[in-house]
């Protein structure tokens, strides 16, 4: 009868300690035959609020929420293709690539992705509206991790 084992307590609070240094959802490790995934699920990202100014009129509103979208099932969905760190815009402070209502074309540039250094320009896969951007400045991101849905 084969050995079961045991878990290793320890070595899952590492891996849990570095989900939350990191900012991943998930990480998995396999030494000597042993697997171990540890991952967490996270709030969805909520709306924003943007300032709407008008020749002489300043006041704030609140995008009216809307049936959310599951960005994964959306034909429009924009993956990281990357593991790494996302910029909304070219430098920090500066005007963000896009926003909610921008309208781009294929190719256009939506996003950076640093990974190992170097700064990735995520083009746009199509043309359209950009509906939901679902990263903010400077957070990590994974592989396949919804970016935004352009519609």
């Amino acid at each position: 009868m084969p050995k079961t084992p045991a878990i290793d307590h320890d070595a899952i609070r590492d891996l849990a300690k570095l989900l939350d240094e990191t900012g991943l959802t998930e990480i998995e490790v396999q030494r000597n035959g042993t697997l171990i995934r540890v991952a967490r699920n996270l709030p969805p990202p909520t709306a924003r609020t943007q300032p709407v100014q008008g020749p002489g009129v300043a006041e704030t509103i609140t995008a009216p929420v809307a049936v959310p979208i599951e960005p994964t099932e959306h034909p429009g969905l924009v993956a990281s293709p990357m593991v790494g760190t996302a910029y909304v815009g070219p430098t920090p402070g500066a005007r963000p690539f896009v926003e909610v209502g921008s309208q781009v074309k294929t190719g256009e540039t939506l996003i950076i992705i640093e990974a190992m250094k170097t700064m990735n320009q995520i083009p746009a896969p199509r043309s359209g509206t950009v509906i939901q951007i679902l990263v903010e400045d400077g957070q990590p991101v994974e592989y396949g991790e919804p970016l935004m849905i352009i519609e």
